[in-house]
């Protein structure tokens, strides 16, 4: 595994690539549209992954044709996720390649399309290792204008990290992350989620099966 260029900070997605939330957000939607006959799938969920709630509530109702409004399925999707978040496990080798890339003083970054009310349930047993990171930026930041594909959040935890986008690595797992740490001039390393076709992802510099096969040696950084 090789990057074209060095970087120097690494900026992470939150769900499916830190915590295993994404099956959460499965069976969540899943139990709601199942009312109404209906199946959610992965040729649903990856054009919804990584994008702004409401948006993506907007494609799975229009999608589904379900006879409810955006709004009203994410009002009945965080009851169910608000009683499944606090159980959430951590991705195979996150929280090893967080404190080993921390241990080489890495200047690190979370930066995902979910609400701090939310965010505070997915890391209540995971404090610990969060602690490690320099700043977390969430999608209800008074400073985001515009959710991924767009790059705003990505160059909103640079400038947190007083880095330069061009030495940042952003490590992903949707189309619309990947899209946006390109647009914000950032390498993206992508890890699909269990399920996903890696080919979605094709527009990362580069695509892993699982963060368990990384190390800050291999991202150009030493090890302590």
């Amino acid at each position: 595994m090789q990057l074209a260029r060095p970087v120097s900070n690494v900026i992470f997605d939150l769900d499916g690539v830190l915590l295993d939330t994404e099956r959460l957000y499965t069976e969540a939607t899943q139990q709601i549209v199942g009312r109404y006959g209906k199946r959610f799938d992965w040729s649903i969920k990856v054009n919804m992954m990584g994008r702004a709630s409401i948006d993506s509530a907007r494609y799975l109702v229009n999608r589904l044709v379900l006879p409810i409004s955006a709004e009203s399925y994410l009002e009945q999707r965080e009851v169910i996720l608000s009683r499944l978040f606090p159980n959430c496990e951590p991705m195979p080798g996150a929280i090893e390649l967080v404190r080993a890339l921390h241990a080489c003083s890495v200047p690190l970054a979370v930066a995902s399309s979910t609400k701090r009310s939310m965010f505070e349930l997915k890391i209540e047993r995971h404090r610990a290792w969060f602690s490690l990171f320099d700043t977390i930026v969430l999608a209800d930041d008074s400073r985001l204008k515009a959710a991924k594909p767009a790059p705003d959040i990505f160059l909103i935890a640079a400038s947190d990290l007083n880095a330069e986008p061009s030495r940042c690595l952003v490590v992903e797992d949707s189309p619309a992350g990947v899209a946006a740490g390109k647009a914000a001039g950032m390498q993206v390393l992508a890890v699909p989620y269990p399920g996903m076709d890696p080919e979605l992802l094709r527009r990362a510099d580069i695509v892993i099966d699982s963060l368990t096969q990384l190390t800050p040696r291999e991202l150009g950084f030493m090890d302590s």
